[in-house]
């Protein structure tokens, strides 16, 4: 089997590619932000290593590549395309052989995932598309995104103006957990990440309290705090936080410093997730050996894809530190997070956003994805479990790129 030609389009941040084989079988991946950067690096420079080249000899190009990218810096937009790569290169595998990508990681540790709700919406991150391919004028930047508008599956508005109601929604579907985005408009003010008052914090927080007075502990709450925060104010935050008992709360303070999450960690007074941040083995390899977490967060399509977040995950378990995966950004992302979960026994949860699945994922892939009694089962179906709708790899879709051999 050869590597004949890849394909990339974008939408918003979101970067799709199908890698082609001369037996037809096509092999399915994504990266998220930054997209023209990332399709540039793979049809510019990674395809004249692939063309023509084995796409079942997984660990040789990771190993390459990787080795490469690292020698000048490269964990930014290399690192993605590294990661679209091996989801590709492990769908192909999983197609060849006729079975589910879980089964070649190990096969199943459990029958499904848990995974709980993140407070996304339908315009968050990549926006259903609409009639026209492309959607430029639509970019906003994480962690800066709309707080949405009132209307069914806005949950990141739900989560703001009718947290309780939002709450007794969730359990009723299934949902174990819920995470908010609460403070973002406290971080986004002039020195927001540097002071905030105690009446600030406690009236951003506050939907966290009427979700608890409604339903009590009936599910778990998890805060994200999108890595704004500097230490005064992320401390007054854990302080407010200890009353809602979160099983976690994430990425409050900034993660460019071990010690300092060390020291957070032992501080704060609540359990402590890091970080969908993070890009390589060695930022975990520090929190895990530093003790700086309760958990830590993985996005597949920014670390190196399954073969790494298979590899990192597999790496917590000796520390007794729960593994959750992240996405907010695309359906690959979370098929990848889910294979390595049902193969790995530490995979604790998957992140997941009810408007991505139900509205905006099924406009793109060929397959739902969907959370039953809180949980997404292993898929059945060999590779990854879906493709790519093929009328959005276009040469008329303005974003469309091909590198053929």
């Amino acid at each position: 089997m050869k590597i004949t030609k890849i394909e990339t389009i974008w939408e918003s941040h979101l970067l799709a590619v199908r890698v082609h084989t001369d037996q037809g079988i096509v092999g399915n991946g994504e990266t998220y932000y930054a997209p023209e950067a990332v399709a540039s690096i793979l049809h510019d420079w990674m395809s004249q290593k692939l063309l023509g080249e084995d796409p079942l000899a997984i660990e040789r190009h990771w190993r390459f590549f990787y080795e490469r990218f690292i020698n000048f810096g490269g964990r930014g937009a290399e690192l993605r395309a590294l990661s679209a790569l091996d989801l590709c290169l492990w769908d192909i595998l999983g197609q060849s052989c006729g079975l589910p990508v879980w089964q070649l990681l190990g096969g199943k540790t459990r029958p499904a995932v848990q995974a709980y709700n993140s407070a996304g919406g339908t315009s968050y991150g990549i926006p259903a598309p609409g009639p026209k391919a492309g959607l430029r004028d639509k970019l906003f930047w994480p962690g800066h995104g709309s707080i949405g508008f009132e209307g069914p599956l806005e949950d990141n508005w739900s989560s703001v103006h009718r947290p309780a109601d939002y709450a007794e929604e969730l359990i009723r579907e299934g949902y174990k957990g819920m995470k908010t985005w609460l403070l973002d408009p406290l971080a986004h003010r002039t020195n927001g990440s540097l002071y905030a008052s105690w009446g600030d914090i406690k009236k951003a927080l506050e939907p966290l309290f009427r979700i608890r007075e409604r339903v009590g502990y009936d599910i778990e709450i998890m805060l994200d705090g999108h890595g704004f925060f500097q230490w005064p104010v992320a401390m007054r935050i854990a302080e407010v936080m200890r009353d809602i008992k979160p099983l976690w709360m994430e990425d409050v303070l900034r993660v460019d410093n071990a010690d300092q999450l060390r020291k957070f960690h032992e501080m704060a007074g609540v359990p402590i997730a890091v970080s969908e941040m993070f890009t390589t083995r060695e930022d975990f390899r520090h929190i895990l050996e530093h003790q700086a977490a309760d958990y830590v967060m993985i996005d597949p399509t920014w670390v190196g894809g399954i073969s790494e977040t298979k590899r990192i995950t597999e790496m917590a378990i000796p520390y007794n530190i729960p593994v959750t995966m992240h996405d907010c950004t695309g359906p690959f992302t979370l098929l990848a997070g889910v294979h390595v979960g049902i193969a790995c026994p530490n995979v604790v949860f998957q992140e997941s956003v009810r408007a991505h699945l139900r509205v905006v994922y099924r406009k793109l892939i060929d397959a739902p994805v969907e959370v039953v009694d809180g949980a997404i089962a292993a898929p059945e179906r060999a590779g990854l479990g879906a493709a790519w709708l093929p009328e959005l790899f276009t040469p008329e879709n303005p974003t469309y790129r091909l590198t053929s051999v």
